[in-house]
């Protein structure tokens, strides 16, 4: 049936001639039909559902696809008239790391490349006579966001800024020097060109953050964007400041941030950064030292602008939330760790939720806190021993992995709530047996928030040394594929003393929504059933779409997966299948920027190999090389989707 031809359906027709995601608003939507010609008038059409195909894992029948990002699976997009929009999905990488990528000044700057306290560059000298600025082979977490009144000259299009962090360089270019945790983090903007006619971004500017006045970044693993459109960065694992001295990888990170091994202080790390990109594609860095000092993941800022659910990726981690005292600004706020209740399961199918009840840690503000760090050291809070004292005035702990036993000294319970974060939240009787608890994010409608166990083993199974008896987080056998737990966001809560929390927004209880399967290895290697996630990671929720993301560090997968799971329709797709070796980062679901829907998608340190390649890696390691710089670089980018068909659902 032919239509007459409005300029809204001329639009519709140039989104649909594109390569990103279709616009997923309902005006977009009630074009589609008459941009593609088929069906009835579609004027009243508007957007319902979307939901993915899943693609099949790659095998050593088809190398070259294990060897690099392979997407093979495709978004329908459902219309309220019945028809059916299909997208054929692929990846989009703006910049391998070690390429020479614009400075938006008409020269160029390493992508990923690694810079000291001063911004000058670090270099690698592993290999004599090919002395080169070290970059990172693992990009992580990434928001995609806009700016009002850019100023950034020479686009075609609008600008949409990428702000995307680099968690570490996983070996020197000698192959032998392990060098994680060894650089300073850097992080970066892109300025990237966003064509009105496509959808499509494109990579003219990259501008490297100056990161010195926040004495450099730490391991930054996922992050995700403020309700105010901001970066939420992190630092995992926060050095252990009572045994520093014999911290060699942290001396190794002052050395190369300072220029001397004992420069750098433990407290100024293991927290949470917050960048705001500037209308010329430059930014600024601070980090926000009132919201734990505990090893931060991906957060999760509630629609309230102010309560953040936070990741705490560790052994003997734990729900913390943060509660700010205003909105937008994270900058001073109160702090809670969780008390797991009765019930708490890994299995799906559990009726039943364990509650949530929370501790209060304390109130204080960044600049506060920060004070403390630059002027205390780690006896002067608490005296910490890891054999029994045989004296009462010390309390017994289970805090990363290791059993000790405390003592706060006085008047430093603040100094130990936000600067020992893990040790006093077990003091305080905070449930911490959680193992790799990585992302968090939130489905508003639904007032549910999910996060992701990577792992489930050690402190969470009764009967190991790491595992604290009563803290509600046992269970009988380890899951090392992991499982992604939900949930409900509820108000009117009051911590454990009986003081009103001011959030809408708290966690109440916890229940498994999705697990992974641990298999005996099969015939390519995998550990973990390869139709199922395994060892989640990154997290990010889609409200239009209603589907959670799942992007897998899993070293039970061969090749680590991206999945898509329909909460309404249960239904699990996989998306996307990572480079062999290496691991799904930096995940960020965009609903809507200038009409168009984006999903970001990273990976890290491809072909780095574990046991379970041992039957794929003789194979794969020279793809893999000729792919990614002999192995030293990654890709950051999207994923795309191309018009390919319109199904009419109905006769």
């Amino acid at each position: 049936m032919s239509h007459t031809t409005t300029p809204t359906r001329r639009k519709a027709l140039q989104f649909l001639a594109g390569v990103p995601l279709l616009p997923l608003g309902a005006s977009a939507s009630a074009s589609l039909l008459a941009a593609c010609g088929g069906g009835s008038d579609s004027s009243s059409a508007s957007f319902v559902s979307a939901s993915f195909t899943s693609m099949a894992a790659p095998t050593l029948a088809n190398a070259a696809a294990m060897a690099t990002t392979t997407v093979g699976s495709t978004l329908n997009i459902k219309l309220s008239d019945d028809t059916v929009q299909s997208y054929s999905l692929a990846y989009q990488p703006f910049f391998i790391t070690g390429d020479m990528v614009s400075d938006g000044k008409g020269g160029k700057v390493l992508a990923g490349g690694y810079y000291d306290i001063n911004n000058k560059p670090i270099i690698d000298s592993t290999v004599a006579g090919s002395e080169r600025q070290y970059f990172s082979d693992s990009p992580d977490g990434t928001s995609l966001l806009t700016v009002a009144n850019p100023t950034v000259t020479g686009l075609k299009g609008k600008a949409v800024f990428a702000v995307v962090q680099f968690e570490y360089t996983t070996w020197a270019q000698d192959g032998k020097t392990d060098m994680y945790g060894k650089l300073p983090s850097p992080i970066a903007v892109l300025t990237l060109d966003q064509d009105q006619a496509t959808g499509k971004l494109s990579l003219v500017k990259y501008h490297n953050v100056d990161t010195s006045k926040v004495h450099g970044l730490w391991i930054t693993c996922g992050a995700s964007l403020s309700p105010w459109g901001t970066h939420l960065s992190s630092e995992e694992y926060e050095p252990d400041a009572f045994s520093i001295a014999s911290n060699t990888m942290f001396q190794t990170y002052s050395k190369n941030l300072f220029g001397d091994a004992t420069k750098a202080n433990p407290y100024h790390y293991g927290h949470m950064p917050e960048v705001t990109v500037n209308p010329d594609g430059t930014a600024t860095i601070k980090k926000h030292f009132c919201m734990g000092r505990i090893s931060h993941e991906l957060v999760q800022v509630m629609p309230d602008n102010r309560t953040t659910l936070m990741g705490d990726d560790a052994t003997n981690s734990a729900y913390f939330v943060f509660v700010a005292d205003k909105e937008k600004d994270l900058s001073s706020g109160t702090l809670y760790a969780a008390k797991v209740g009765a019930g708490f399961s890994i299995d799906p199918k559990a009726t039943t939720a364990a509650p949530l009840t929370w501790i209060k840690l304390g109130s204080a503000t960044s600049a506060e806190i920060e004070q403390l760090a630059n002027t205390l050291k780690p006896t002067d809070i608490m005296s910490v021993v890891s054999k029994d004292p045989g004296d009462a005035t010390f309390t017994k702990i289970v805090a990363n992995g290791k059993t000790e036993w405390i003592k706060i000294n006085p008047g430093m319970e603040k100094a130990a709530a936000f600067l020992e974060t893990h040790r006093y939240a077990a003091y305080k009787g905070a449930s911490l047996g959680f193992t790799k608890m990585e992302g968090t994010t939130v489905n508003i409608k639904d007032k549910v928030a999910y996060s992701a166990l990577q792992n489930v083993q050690s402190s969470m199974v009764a009967g190991n040394a790491a595992n604290v008896p009563g803290n509600g987080i046992s269970v009988p056998k380890q899951l090392v594929a992991g499982a992604v737990m939900a949930l409900n966001l509820k108000g009117g809560q009051k911590d454990t003393a009986g003081a009103a929390i001011n959030s809408e927004w708290m966690p109440v209880d916890t229940k498994a929504l999705l697990a992974g399967e641990d298999i005996a290895a099969d015939a390519l290697g995998n550990t973990a059933n390869p139709n199922n996630i395994a060892n989640p990671d990154n997290l990010k929720f889609s409200e239009k779409m209603r589907t959670l993301f799942i992007g897998e560090d899993s070293s039970q997968h061969v090749n680590n997966f991206l999945w898509a799971y329909n909460i309404d329709t249960k239904q699990l797709s996989r998306v996307m299948s990572i480079p062999a070796g290496g691991e799904s980062t930096g995940l960020h679901a965009v609903d809507e920027i200038n009409g168009w829907t984006y999903i970001m998608s990273n990976f890290q340190h491809p072909g780095d190999w574990g046991g379970i390649h041992n039957v794929v890696k003789d194979t794969l390691d020279p793809l893999i090389k000729a792919n990614y710089k002999n192995k030293a670089g990654a890709a950051v980018g999207y994923l795309t989707g191309t018009p390919t068909q319109m199904k009419l659902a109905k006769a």
